[in-house]
């Protein structure tokens, strides 16, 4: 699937930061300003019709300190691909892709809750897993292992 790899750097040039390729799995890492573009381009040129996952990934020691990972698949070739997006903890703004795949909705959702990572233009962005006035990101490396938090009641599970 090299030949994938190869199709979005010449697609989109400096855009696409490195590629890598291991065991069948092939890795695409983009500039978070060329998202929505080569997002778009798998889904109608290359036909990776299934968004599989979304999620964040906390590197503490790095400048850019978070990642996207979005794992697309097409069922047509049966091919599947790793895209990546790197974002800073003082500017963690990613633009949604719900309008290319509407599973992106929970996914994205999570990782705001676990992470922080902001969705730019998500419809519905609020915490999925904690509650609304849970304190912190629980996902990141530097939220306390032992901090324990009390849920508020009545919770409304509906809301």
């Amino acid at each position: 699937m090299q030949q994938l790899l190869d199709q979005l750097k010449q697609q989109f040039g400096d855009a696409v930061i490195e590629t890598s390729s291991f065991r069948g799995d092939d890795t695409a890492v983009i500039k978070v300003s060329h998202l929505i573009d080569v997002c778009r381009y798998l889904q109608e040129s290359c036909s990776m019709n299934f968004l599989m996952d979304v999620c964040g990934v906390d590197y503490p020691e790095r400048k850019d300190r978070f990642e996207v990972v979005y794992h697309m698949y097409s069922q047509s070739t049966r091919k599947r691909i790793r895209l990546k997006v790197r974002v800073t903890e003082a500017d963690p703004h990613v633009p949604t892709v719900i309008g290319i795949w509407k599973s992106a909705n929970w996914f994205e959702r999570e990782a705001f809750d676990l992470f922080g990572i902001i969705f730019d233009g998500h419809p519905y962005l609020r915490r999925l897993l904690t509650y609304e006035g849970f304190e912190g990101h629980a996902l990141r490396k530097d939220y306390p292992v032992n901090k324990r938090q009390q849920i508020p009641t009545p919770i409304s599970l509906l809301d």
